[in-house]
């Protein structure tokens, strides 16, 4: 299947991302709080998803969460820990670009973590997630997968282009000979951790525009129902006539150049 055209991809989205403006309404409105995971290979297109989603939202109500490696303080706390700082409040969405799934990931497929580690982290990951759902928290988990030809020909634009390259890290070459352990790893992680307060889905992104639609589609029908009437809204006439801009001494204008 060819990939989706740009102006075609562009037409779908406009509908989705009003109705994510809509959803986010409900949620800021309804003081909900909604947690939506994002993993997936490398190069999968898991930023670009967020961009998608996040692009018409209003910034007051939503974060994207996306950790470094943790410095020597954050390694010694309880695993979650710094996870759950970054959790949502009432009214927020919180998108987490890569989480506490690290663990079962790249950790566990690069040997950064031990393997007592690793089974205390597929033990105590439901529970961590039981414990938010319980309290009211949404909780949704996405997995973008992505063929390894077109996974090596994302990682050959993105090394070619200036603009893409700093995406690339030496982990991630050292991880595309283990494109087989990290499915392995992953089947491991979702047989564990799937569940009916915290589930996982799939997502096909080998074509990264239906694979955005996709996967807003399916958020959005996942989402409990969010029917928020919108207040019209009606611009009063100033008092009087519009004034320019003045601009105190102190302050210097930028070149003009365009």
């Amino acid at each position: 299947m060819a990939d989706m055209k740009r102006k075609d991809y562009e037409a779908a989205l406009e509908p989705l991302q009003r109705e994510l403006i809509d959803a986010q309404r409900w949620i800021m409105e309804q003081r909900r709080r909604l947690v939506i995971v994002f993993e997936g290979r490398d190069a999968a297109g898991k930023g670009g998803a967020i961009k998608a989603i996040t692009q018409m939202l209003n910034t007051r109500g939503y974060r994207i969460v996306a950790l470094s490696k943790p410095n020597e303080h954050e390694a010694s706390q309880w695993y979650f820990q710094r996870y759950a700082s970054h959790l949502p409040g009432g009214g927020e969405i919180v998108l987490f670009d890569r989480s506490w799934y690290n663990r079962a990931g790249v950790e566990k497929v690069m040997g950064f973590c031990s393997d007592a580690e690793y089974r205390d982290f597929l033990a105590q990951c439901p529970v961590f997630e039981r414990l938010l759902t319980d309290a009211g928290t949404l909780l949704v988990k996405y997995w973008l997968t992505v063929d390894q030809a077109q996974q090596e020909e994302r990682f050959a634009e993105r090394a070619s282009d200036p603009f893409k390259r700093w995406k690339i890290s030496p982990i991630d070459i050292a991880a595309r000979e283990k494109y087989a352990d990290y499915g392995k790893a992953r089947d491991a992680m979702i047989a564990a951790t799937h569940a009916e307060n915290a589930p996982w889905f799939l997502v096909d992104f080998n074509d990264q525009r239906r694979g955005r639609l996709n996967l807003i589609r399916h958020l959005l029908d996942w989402l409990p129902d969010r029917k928020v009437p919108e207040k019209p809204l009606k611009l009063p006439k100033l008092k009087s006539k519009p004034a320019k801009e003045k601009i105190a001494d102190a302050a210097r204008w930028i070149e003009t150049k365009w």
